[in-house]
């Protein structure tokens, strides 16, 4: 049959969307195995945790007994042993049916336990690890300050060393899963004046005398089914054996943390663009007005194909930046470039999905307005967009030593 004879294929229509036509057979199985858990054990409960603001704690339950919390560390240590391809598949499916709980995994994986498994000591992993991983135990990841946002080398949480013993004093806020972690991997400098340098990390049990935990105040944008909070520690001990890492390595580990959480950022953004694409594509076909399917109008036809290109092209980022760290030769660049594009395609497509459903894109009642909602925070946390920018254009100017 000559090339021209080839038939082209009329894929059906949720295809379009779907990741699944470019994966590999066995990235498939994995892909369809995550979206059923998904649809079967998230999406029941992802309007209401997001209305009630409420944190599910059977959800962490489900998904460690899936096999989630600890998908991306080594079968070896009783992990998945996933690769970074799978990874982002997973945290694309959970993002696109509840932003909740992929931020959740993005924390007790991403920035705890993979961190825990990468620097920590023999004693420490067998105390924490195997309880992060089944949902036993929750962690949260104690960097950002008052002060100290983007800036993470300008901490001023102090760790004060008497002996083998230190005393730490600060403040840590918008922590998520803080105000219900078991264990925080807390940042703190030995010395204030030798900047990054002082930074040192530590495992503190948030049962630990002098550790107070309040919410933070306000209403979040959204996000409105996870824990946020303050971690006040007024002169909390801990021994030299809650170090991870040595004394002053804890900015390059907090580096790596957020470095290996990021996928989960870009993948998940991936999800919410796709979920805003589905509901504007189910409720145009569905409405009619002038006597036709809103659908049927070249100004909502526009809208949808602009969303499916960037949907494609943004998934295509992030499975790249994903290839690159299962081969070892990923940048920061290809990370920054993932991240910037799949949350801002991700904030576009929802900010378009809502004015597609009009007045009903208002309420809760339907997805568009929680996903918009929810892919702000995307956009900040684990580096903003703006530093993302920042990041690649370094890259671009800067020669390397």
């Amino acid at each position: 049959m000559s090339s021209s004879d080839k038939k082209i294929v009329c894929e059906p229509q949720s295809s379009l969307w779907l990741p699944d036509s470019d994966l590999a057979a066995q990235d498939l199985e994995f892909a369809l195995r995550l979206r059923t858990f998904a649809r079967e054990k998230l999406a029941p409960h992802a309007r209401a945790v997001d209305e009630q603001r409420t944190f599910r704690r059977e959800t962490v339950l489900d998904l460690g007994h899936a096999g989630v919390l600890g998908g991306p560390l080594p079968r070896e240590s009783g992990g998945g042993g996933w690769s970074a391809m799978q990874y982002a598949i997973a945290h694309e499916e959970i993002g696109a049916v509840c932003g909740n709980a992929r931020g959740f995994c993005a924390v007790q994986t991403g920035l705890v336990t993979t961190t825990l498994h990468r620097f920590g000591t023999a004693q420490q992993r067998a105390r924490w690890l195997a309880p992060l991983m089944a949902g036993r135990a929750i962690g949260c990841f104690a960097l950002t300050e008052p002060d100290a946002g983007s800036d993470a080398a300008s901490l001023r949480t102090v760790a004060e060393r008497r002996g083998d013993r230190f005393f730490l004093r600060g403040q840590k806020h918008w922590i998520t899963n803080g105000g219900v972690a078991d264990v925080a991997l807390v940042f703190a400098t030995v010395d204030p004046m030798k900047g990054k340098n002082g930074i040192t990390a530590f495992l503190v049990a948030t049962n630990a005398p002098g550790l107070r935990r309040e919410a933070m105040p306000g209403v979040e944008l959204g996000h409105r089914g996870s824990d946020h909070a303050t971690l006040t520690f007024d002169g909390v001990e801990v021994g030299a054996d809650a170090m991870l890492g040595e004394v002053g390595e804890g900015f390059a580990i907090a580096m790596a943390g957020l470095h290996a959480g990021r996928l989960s950022v870009a993948a998940g953004a991936v999800g919410i663009h796709r979920a805003a694409l589905a509901a504007a594509v189910e409720f145009t076909s569905a409405r009619n007005q002038f006597g036709k399917p809103l659908a049927s109008f070249q100004m909502v036809q526009e809208r949808l194909a602009d969303m499916l290109t960037s949907l494609c092209q943004n998934r295509a980022l992030v499975h790249r930046c994903a290839r690159r760290r299962d081969a070892a030769i990923e940048t920061i660049a290809d990370l920054a470039m993932a991240k910037l594009a799949a949350t801002e395609g991700a904030a576009h497509a929802a900010d378009q999905s809502l004015q597609l459903h009009g007045a009903r894109g208002y309420s809760s009642a339907y997805v568009p307005e929680r996903l918009l909602r929810d892919i702000q925070a995307l956009r900040i946390y684990e580096g903003s967009s703006l530093i993302q920018k920042t990041l690649l254009a370094r890259a671009l100017t800067t020669n390397p030593k």
